[in-house]
């Protein structure tokens, strides 16, 4: 069983390795993809994709209801129909080689459903790989942290990153 966490400062890169990661892979990778909503060239929110099947929604915007986090406030309702049941799908699936959770951060945290998905999948024989919030001390980060091997990524690894996570999960 493979478990790979990759953690960084806000920015840096660390969806963008996911993304690079899953489209080198030649398995079958399921779980959430997470990437920027701009509008007028500033982050405005997030978006929440299922790997699996595209269906993608909102995870959190600065114009939604919802807890908030920072400006954000997190859309409950798409980040459990999507992100949650993704991770749901991927723990009963015999087709999921790889589970992809991108991220596990204080926006995800939010949501009591997303939490227990997540704890449940770790007790599972699973390959992950998955981003982690740099500075959580949420009891489920420190799990991942005591369980994964944690690779920090910066602008002068991120690059070379690709390939390294890759051979291991290939």
């Amino acid at each position: 069983m493979i478990r790979i966490a990759i953690t960084g400062r806000p920015g840096v890169g660390k969806s963008t390795v996911i993304v690079k990661v899953v489209e080198k892979l030649d398995i079958n990778v399921c779980g959430i993809q997470c990437s920027e909503i701009r509008s007028e060239g500033k982050r405005v929110g997030f978006k929440i994709q299922d790997i699996a099947t595209g269906r993608a929604g909102i995870l959190s915007h600065v114009e939604c209801s919802g807890p908030g986090v920072g400006k954000y406030h997190v859309n409950l309702a798409d980040l459990d129909d999507i992100g949650t049941n993704a991770i749901k799908k991927a723990a009963n699936s015999a087709n999921c080689d790889l589970l992809v959770i991108d991220e596990i951060g204080p926006m995800e945290l939010k949501s009591l459903h997303f939490v227990s998905a997540v704890e449940h999948v770790l007790d599972l024989d699973l390959d992950m790989l998955v981003v982690l919030h740099h500075s959580s001390r949420h009891p489920l980060a420190l799990r991942i942290r005591e369980e994964f091997r944690i690779i920090t990524v910066n602008e002068q690894n991120r690059d070379g990153l690709v390939k390294i996570i890759t051979s291991c999960l290939g």
